[in-house]
């Protein structure tokens, strides 16, 4: 398959990137990583008529502290992120998922502004968004706005973006939980997930203090499970905590049965990663 006749932008900054996209009225696309758009490209599922290349943009590859966050430039890689020390020390659980992310040749060159546009519901980048309570920057015409992450996923693959807006970086707070777990499972290495769970805990000697949890392969979106994450905390610590929270999780999702995977078996599967992940967090750290 070839892709429709379209222009191509190479733009050499930031504000020349946002004056190109708005140029097109909505009919442009932004090429960062690439991994999603051109196979859209390719079917003709999309049919742009200007591509605006982000690849010049630099200054849109990095990974830095700032205060009590990591922030991570849009263009940074998949593989970046993976062999980061910094996001590895701040951000164990993003640094976990990773290895997670489709094959080696996709996170060399897959972005995570360009996963998180995507916005595919059983990614990743986009769960640890919403895990992390990460702020999104953008940019447009009018300036640069932040959105939360809960709101920036709307839908299966779909974004709050405006269609002169450009993701610029990602802003996640470092949590003060040490104790996590990631489970995921996929039909086959390098597949999207049919489910995967989040989770992070403080704990004292016998009791659950707070927790953070977040799923993905269950919802049209990412999901924090805030109203788990309420009814788990101040629980007591005791053999029967993983499988008490499995239940919470399970009764919490309601998945949709598709071709890969029915609705019960998604939501079974999640409440024995839940399981797993909370006995794994409960005795990490």
């Amino acid at each position: 398959m070839k892709p429709a006749q379209f222009d191509y932008v190479a733009p050499t900054s930031l504000s020349a990137a946002v004056d190109a996209l708005a140029a097109t009225h909505g009919e442009g696309k932004v090429l960062a990583g690439g991994q999603s758009l051109l196979p859209l490209l390719n079917f003709r599922m999309v049919r742009p008529s200007v591509i605006i290349d982000l690849n010049g943009l630099k200054e849109l590859a990095f990974i830095e502290e700032r205060g009590d966050s990591v922030v991570i430039g849009a263009l940074t890689r998949h593989r970046e992120i993976e062999q980061s020390s910094l996001i590895a020390s701040k951000l164990p659980v993003m640094s976990a998922a990773m290895r997670h992310v489709a094959h080696l040749a996709i996170r060399n060159r897959g972005t995570i502004g360009g996963s998180l546009s995507h916005a595919d519901p059983a990614a990743e980048l986009p769960m640890l968004a919403v895990f992390y309570d990460a702020t999104i920057m953008v940019q447009g015409p009018s300036g640069r706005r932040e959105i939360a992450a809960e709101s920036f996923f709307v839908d299966a693959l779909t974004n709050c973006l405006e269609p002169d807006e450009i993701v610029v970086e990602v802003e996640v707070p470092i949590p003060q939980q040490h104790r996590w777990a990631f489970e995921e499972v996929a039909r086959r290495f390098g597949d999207f997930a049919l489910a995967s769970i989040a989770v992070s805990v403080s704990r004292s000697a016998s009791d659950l203090q707070g927790a953070r949890v977040a799923a993905m392969g269950v919802a049209d979106t990412p999901l924090r499970l805030r109203t788990v994450e309420d009814q788990i905390a101040g629980m007591q610590i005791n053999d029967a905590l993983p499988r008490h929270f499995s239940e919470l999780v399970m009764s919490s999702v309601s998945p949709n049965s598709d071709l890969h995977a029915s609705a019960e078996y998604r939501r079974q599967l999640l409440g024995a990663l839940a399981e797993r992940a909370m006995t794994t967090a409960l005795g990490s750290g």
